[in-house]
């Protein structure tokens, strides 16, 4: 059982929170650069001013903390990012770039503004109508071309977990905020979609990707942090439509989460963390992930959809995710941007740096520990 003090946990998130806030690229960052792709140096991932994923899931872990604490300091530093960065031109418009607009389209409830409605409404659009589908109309994970914010990369008849956070999230709360069903189903069409393709039936986890083009999971591999964007990501879907989602439905997602957390516990190294291939003990230790996946335990743990015998890999995982947080705030041991490996040492490679989505998803998980002891 736990033993961690709401004080300790509480200092933790403060310095995590002040280091998002003036995040920049690594020391190191010339070195990571002669690395380039292979080793996951994309150099608009770094710091928090660019648009695109990395960015906006900083933005939420902000949102989240700014919504806990009621401080006029986070929501003015978000209203000023989104001005900034619509001011300056946005980038191409793909499943990356979507993930800023799940914080945005909250922040509109709370500071509204007609050009932020009017750029979610139409993004929200953009993805029903115009963004490239696979086979059975999944959503094509389309990314950022590296060097060319305005170019993207089509990753042709690909589906990748990554898309469940990263821009399914977004168009279900559009379509639960302006009762707009089409929205909802079409994003209940994509869990299960991408469920179908990217489940293992065997270890109940999760693989990176699938293709349409040779039908296959690329290396077979299990990713740490794509398992962690559907155990944070999925139980935020959840509770989007308080307790209005067809019941045969709900109850087909949470026995895939129960599944798959199920598994994780059984993977949870001895430290805490989780390693960035799953079962693979070769592979380090990941923290941003390993975040991501205590934040989902210790939700379903507050919801009731796990049961008590999850707490002690849920406490040794915040334990554990606190001891990768220095002094002044930096979480430590986070991946880099990863895209789709061929196998197990495409992720054992990928460079360490500090991350904004490494800050956002510990936010993430230290706002729920908080949560959990109340």
């Amino acid at each position: 059982m736990q033993e961690l003090k709401k004080e300790e946990i509480t200092r933790k998130l403060d310095l995590v929170v002040n280091k998002l806030l003036t995040l920049g690229g690594p020391e190191n960052e010339t070195e990571l650069e002669n690395g380039g792709e292979s080793i996951g140096f994309f150099r608009r991932d770094f710091g928090i001013s660019e648009w695109d994923w990395p960015q906006g899931v900083g933005l939420y872990g902000l949102y989240k903390i700014m919504m806990v604490e009621k401080k006029d300091e986070y929501r003015e530093f978000l209203c000023s990012w989104f001005k900034c960065n619509m001011a300056e031109g946005l980038p191409s418009r793909n499943i990356n770039t979507t993930t800023p607009l799940l914080t945005l389209v909250q922040l509109n409830e709370i500071c509204p503004d007609p050009e932020f409605e009017s750029l979610c409404l139409s993004w929200a659009d953009w993805l029903m109508r115009c963004l490239p589908r696979t086979e059975e109309g999944g959503f094509q994970h389309v990314t950022s071309a590296n060097g060319d914010r305005l170019g993207v990369r089509l990753n042709e008849n690909e589906m990748w977990i990554d898309t469940l956070f990263m821009t399914v999230l977004f168009l279900n709360r559009m379509g639960q905020k302006y009762n707009r069903q089409d929205w909802i189903s079409e994003s209940i069409h994509q869990v299960l979609l991408h469920i179908k393709y990217l489940y293992d039936k065997k270890t109940g986890l999760f693989y990176h990707g699938w293709t349409f083009n040779t039908r296959d999971n690329f290396g077979g591999v299990f990713w740490c942090r794509g398992n962690s964007w559907f155990t944070a990501g999925i139980l935020e879907y959840l509770e989007m439509f308080k307790g209005s989602l067809d019941a045969g439905v709900r109850e087909f997602i949470v026995n895939t989460y129960k599944s798959q957390v199920r598994t994780l516990k059984k993977l949870q190294s001895q430290s805490g963390l989780w390693h960035t291939v799953l079962d693979d003990p070769a592979s380090y230790e990941e923290v941003s992930g390993s975040a991501a996946i205590t934040a989902g335990i210790l939700k379903g743990i507050k919801l009731g959809i796990l049961d008590d015998s999850y707490l002690d890999c849920a406490w040794k995982g915040i334990r554990a995710v606190m001891n990768n947080i220095d002094e002044e705030g930096t979480v430590l041991n986070v991946s880099g941007g990863t895209g789709m490996g061929a196998d197990r040492e495409h992720y054992k490679k990928i460079l360490i740096a500090p991350m904004a989505y490494g800050q956002s998803l510990t936010i993430l998980a230290l706002i729920q520990a908080l949560d959990n002891l109340k």
